[in-house]
């Protein structure tokens, strides 16, 4: 009997020590949670976006904030430690994300003094995910105004010797393009082909410049294109500006093709201008 009891009191105590070391367990688990946060939770700040590394989703949410001027240039940047805690993210991921940002010049960084916002003009703005951000700022009239300033600059004289140099194969694009635009039924497809259709017209310029340029600026013109397609009421108008560019290239007609171009582009500033009122 003794040693019946002995056994049960034995078990007994095993059990009470079994059940305050998993109380002290989780005392520990909820003091390292963060007050008002479930551990493991994300700040919802933190966001990835979909198909992106931790340090990418990082540099675009920073990036954003110092194109739209959160972050104006000249202002010293939290120090590694902050944004790790901001956004609940490791410090060689914040680490990366300055680096990615430091690449398209928007930041510059120094031992003991930390990294800091670039002047304007030495941004990048022909990086693909600074256009980007930068179509999305405040002031978007000024980002449409700079890429329609640019194709004014570019775009007459490139259809010109698009009418003049043009293969059959650059023409069949150009035409294939300008197809699509009539025949698309919604606001992406469409977008889509106007992008095509004027990247068709510079690789077919024959200008060895004008082709990495117009990769460079295509981020740009979908942003446009979308904005304008949207704001335009007369659709059927704006199909027929672009036919007679097309046509014009393809009867190898530089100076009408020039003039289209033209009319294309007064267009579209109107669109533009109509927007503020």
């Amino acid at each position: 009997m003794s040693d019946a009891r002995s056994k049960k009191r034995l078990t007994t105590v095993k059990g009470r020590a079994t059940v305050k070391a998993r109380a002290k367990v989780k005392a520990r688990a909820k003091v390292k949670a963060p007050v008002g946060r479930p551990a493991g939770a994300r700040r919802t700040d933190a966001a990835l976006i979909p198909g992106s590394s931790v340090h990418a989703s990082l540099a675009n949410e920073i990036g954003l904030r110092i194109v739209r001027g959160d972050y104006p240039p000249g202002t010293i940047l939290p120090n590694e430690a902050k944004w790790s805690e901001t956004f609940d993210v490791s410090r060689s991921a914040v680490r990366e994300a300055i680096k990615m940002l430091m690449a398209k010049s928007l930041l510059a960084s120094r031992p003991k003094i930390g990294s800091w916002v670039e002047p304007k003009e030495r941004w990048n703005l022909l990086d693909r995910d600074v256009l980007a951000w930068y179509a999305t700022a405040p002031d978007r009239e000024m980002f449409l105004r700079t890429v329609q300033e640019f194709r004014h600059i570019i775009e007459p004289e490139a259809s010109a010797f698009a009418a003049i140099r043009r293969s059959d194969e650059q023409m069949a694009e150009i035409s294939q393009a300008c197809r699509e635009m009539g025949k698309a039924a919604t606001l992406p497809e469409r977008t889509r082909a106007d992008t095509r259709f004027h990247l068709a017209i510079l690789r077919a310029s024959g200008n060895d410049l004008l082709v990495p340029l117009g990769v460079l600026i295509e981020s740009a013109l979908d942003h446009l294109f979308v904005f304008v397609t949207r704001e335009t009421s007369d659709q059927p108008r704006a199909q027929a500006l672009h036919e007679a560019i097309e046509k014009n290239i393809r009867l190898q007609r530089p100076a009408a093709a020039r003039s289209a171009v033209h009319r294309l582009l007064a267009n579209t500033d109107e669109v533009i201008g109509r927007s503020r009122r």
